[in-house]
């Protein structure tokens, strides 16, 4: 099987530790099993080779992120950067690409692309090999994991399978963040969320890389990146083809996206120099800085202390937090 990870991000979610350079997935903020703490993707790397998928990675990454990467992770993962910023679909045609022609990988093969950073159980890898079976037994062109929805949510995708009850379902649609009102509609219905992790054979995805840039050079697909199209994969593939089916996942899934949902699974109120008073209820610091910072008095509150600025901010407003980091 081969991983890619979808290492993006723009760095403003968590903001002041995350930047353009350092996005959310390289803050070693959550606990490691024996001790000490590790990044989302090292987390993700570790539960995949603890999953024994035996699997041969490729990160699809910024240019910027190289170098934090390499010191993160084991040096036998191949990393495939953009020259631009372009969105999901010519990120992965990219890397599939470099898996073809750079690999040597057989167009049989199995690809299966993920986030590199979501929150999860065991349970979630091991739906990536029953994707990656349902490819190879053909029960589609195009296989993509749902999430079992635990509430009605306007944050994500969802897709409407089949009303059956196999491990592998037909899709009969998708509803891109759809209103709470209709979102419980589609809970009614069967619907799943869309995790954003898809599985096909390499072929499948180099006839769609060569409808663009017809070339078996990676560099000449490198070098001419901006001919693809700037659109996310899923507008550009999974809501085109025909040939789709969904595997179900029903375990711990959580996007950490924001300072409100990622001090949910944070194991200390601290961390620095940092130090909180008696009348503090719910309040993380997080101090990069040798300056020392003390709160008191606060409820629900995040304090981020980093040489990019400080944030002081209720949790449950921190998800709004990027449209003003533009204006700093």
């Amino acid at each position: 099987m081969n991983i890619i990870l979808l290492s993006g991000g723009s760095g403003k979610r968590l903001w002041p530790l995350s930047n353009g350079v350092r996005s959310k997935q390289f803050l070693k903020l959550l606990d490691k099993p024996g001790g000490g703490r590790e990044s989302m993707i090292q987390r993700v790397a570790r539960q995949i080779d603890e999953a024994g998928l035996n699997a041969n990675i490729t990160i699809a990454a910024n240019e910027t992120q190289l170098e934090l990467i390499r010191s993160q992770l084991p040096g036998d993962v191949k990393v495939v950067y953009e020259p631009a910023r372009r969105d999901t679909f010519p990120a992965i045609a990219l890397a599939c690409a470099h898996l073809a022609l750079e690999q040597g990988c057989g167009e049989d093969e199995v690809v299966v692309v993920m986030p590199c950073d979501p929150y999860t159980g065991n349970g979630y890898f091991q739906t990536l090999k029953r994707m990656a079976e349902a490819v190879e037994q053909n029960a589609a062109r195009l296989v993509l994991m749902g999430i079992q929805p635990t509430y009605p949510s306007s944050k994500y995708g969802y897709i409407v399978p089949d009303g059956g009850s196999a491990s592998v379902r037909k899709v009969l649609r998708f509803t891109e963040k759809p209103s709470v009102e209709k979102a419980e509609e589609l809970l009614s219905q069967g619907a799943l969320w869309n995790g954003g992790v898809f599985a096909f054979k390499l072929g499948y995805m180099m006839e769609l890389t060569r409808s663009f840039i017809d070339s078996n050079r990676f560099s000449f697909i490198l070098s001419h990146y901006e001919d693809f199209p700037k659109i996310s994969f899923d507008y550009q593939v999974a809501e085109k083809e025909t040939s789709v089916a969904v595997v179900p996942y029903d375990g711990e899934w959580k996007d950490l996206g924001t300072w409100n949902t990622l001090t949910d699974e944070l194991s200390f109120s601290t961390t620095g120099r940092a130090l909180t008073g008696p009348e503090c209820k719910n309040v993380h610091i997080i101090n990069e800085l040798n300056l020392p910072v003390f709160a008191d008095g606060l409820e629900d509150v995040v304090i981020a202390v980093s040489e990019d600025g400080i944030l002081v901010c209720r949790r449950d407003r921190t998800e709004f937090l990027k449209e003003y980091v533009d204006k700093l």
